[in-house]
């Protein structure tokens, strides 16, 4: 079952491309983009216990290297131009993940957080990439052979199908590396990295190699975002976008992957939602306060986030299964002495003869 929902989610994703409505559409690109970049943090957050509240710098990294080597003329090419966003985004991750990984704990959050903001002042304050005004980009890449274009991502069905499928490399990705001996490592670090240690691991590489792998797949997100929007802003390396992934990780479960995926489609349709002139009117204009009321909810109610709903139904019901039991047990009928009806005697557990006791 755990192997069938993540394909079904697929196909049917692959599906509602020809529903034939380009505002449903285009909210599916955005969720499945944001997907990939909350499953890029689940990789720190459920698999090696490290809350970074900076990952959006190396979203936006990724997002700026897409607009900012793509020529104003003509159609970069998709071979150079995706994987030059990976990289810079891993190596930005790989300098400042090899201060930020040397803390723990709230320091580790704050380190994080500083470097993100470093990089957001950079092309805020700087004339790089058009400074707070951001910079466009004119055209999406595309991959030719020959003449052959075989990927043109200026196609919208062409775009929206390869959003899917980076989708879908990221899940299967994941999911491969928590069944490979690393992700196995990564598990036992956040359970207790001391005893990870004794037993030989170096686990700052170990993390070290989660954070770089985790900041390329944000890369990935924030160079498919700049091909969704064709524009770029600081806004997309700002605290709050980093806030806003670890909000969905949170609400979807930290534990498993489709929890990541779970809390982004929730928080994107919540956000939908109260931004809604349609169904609120002009209290639209003041959307922050239902969505964090309804956060608020959501995480007291679901401690366990989306994913762990089905467990704890089964949880209830099997206290109120208990609770049941122990009460017909209470009030079972009286025998005719006024007692409790007693329970048959149990035949005695077979044991060794004890020293002088004869054997039968």
């Amino acid at each position: 079952m755990n192997r069938l929902l993540p394909l079904a989610a697929l196909l049917a994703l692959a599906a509602f491309w020809f529903s034939g409505s380009d505002y449903y559409t285009g909210l599916a690109v955005k969720i499945m983009i944001y997907a990939i970049f909350a499953l890029s943090l689940q990789l720190l957050v459920g698999g090696a216990g490290l809350v970074s509240l900076g990952h959006a710098a190396f979203f936006g990294i990724g997002a700026y290297v897409a607009a900012l080597l793509s020529p104003e003329s003509e159609a970069a090419g998709l071979w150079w131009l995706l994987p030059a966003a990976l990289l810079a985004a891993g190596a930005y991750a790989l300098v400042t993940g090899s201060l930020a990984l040397r803390t723990r704990g709230v320091y580790f959050i704050m380190v994080t957080l500083a470097f993100s903001q470093m990089a957001y002042y950079v092309f805020h304050d700087t004339k790089i990439g058009g400074g707070s005004d951001g910079i466009y980009l004119y055209f999406r890449p595309d991959l030719s052979l020959g003449g052959w274009t075989p990927v043109d991502l200026s196609d919208p069905a062409t775009f929206y199908f390869f959003v899917l499928a980076g989708l879908a490399l990221t899940w299967g990705f994941l999911a491969l590396l928590r069944r490979s001996p690393f992700g196995t490592a990564l598990n036992g670090i956040r359970i207790n990295e001391q005893r990870m240690r004794a037993a030989g691991y170096s686990t700052y590489r170990y993390k070290l190699a989660a954070y770089v792998v985790g900041a390329m797949l944000a890369g990935l997100a924030g160079f498919l975002f700049a091909l969704k929007d064709g524009f770029v802003t600081p806004e997309l390396l700002a605290w709050e976008q980093s806030g806003l992934v670890l909000l969905m990780v949170i609400l979807g479960g930290m534990g498993s992957l489709g929890g990541a995926v779970l809390g982004t489609v929730t928080m994107v349709l919540l956000q939908e939602l109260f931004q809604s002139q349609e169904l609120f009117g002009d209290y639209a204009r003041h959307w922050h306060l239902p969505l964090g009321i309804a956060i608020i909810v959501l995480v007291a109610l679901l401690p366990n986030g989306l994913a762990g709903l089905p467990a704890q139904w089964r949880e209830r019901r099997q206290a109120r299964e208990v609770d049941d039991a122990r009460a017909a047990g209470a009030t079972s009928p009286r025998n005719d002495a006024g007692s409790a009806p007693r329970a048959e005697a149990m035949p005695a557990a077979p044991r060794l003869p004890l020293q002088g006791e004869r054997h039968v």
